[in-house]
């Protein structure tokens, strides 16, 4: 692996940040009503997986 001095590490460095493309505040408000959707979305539903599968294994266990 070639070695790089730091000021040319550095130019690289700032040549790769200018790349960056950030969201805008639009794009950044509907991601986060997504994730909050979907965050209770599954909540919800490993809830009631969680109940069923309690509910199975109390039945199970008072058979025994």
């Amino acid at each position: 692996m070639a070695k790089i001095n730091p000021g040319e590490f550095m130019r690289q460095v700032q040549a790769e940040a200018r790349k960056v493309v950030w969201p805008t505040r639009q794009e950044t408000t509907t991601t986060a009503i997504f994730v909050g959707i979907m965050m209770l979305l599954l909540a919800l539903f490993f809830l009631g997986v969680d109940t069923v599968f309690g509910a199975i294994v109390s039945w199970l266990l008072s058979l025994a």
